[in-house]
C-alpha cells in the first residue's frame, strides 16, 4: 500500500466516521450537565464562589 493510498484511505475514515464521532462527543459533552442525576453537583458548582472559609465555623 503506498502512502498515497494510504492517506486517502485514512481521509475518508475522517471524513466520514470521524465526523459522526465528533459529532457524538460534542452531543455528549453538551448535554452532559443536563442529565437529571446533575441538578445537585450544578448547583454546588454555581454556589462554590460564595463559600467562605469560615463557614461553618
Amino acid at each position: 500500500m503506498s502512502d498515497h493510498s494510504t492517506y486517502d484511505a485514512l481521509r475518508h475514515l475522517a471524513d466520514s466516521w470521524g465526523l459522526l464521532a465528533m459529532f457524538a462527543v460534542f452531543l455528549t459533552l453538551a448535554l452532559w450537565p443536563f442529565r437529571p442525576g446533575a441538578r445537585r453537583h450544578n448547583h454546588d458548582a454555581a454556589n462554590l464562589i460564595f463559600k467562605d472559609d469560615s463557614d461553618g465555623e
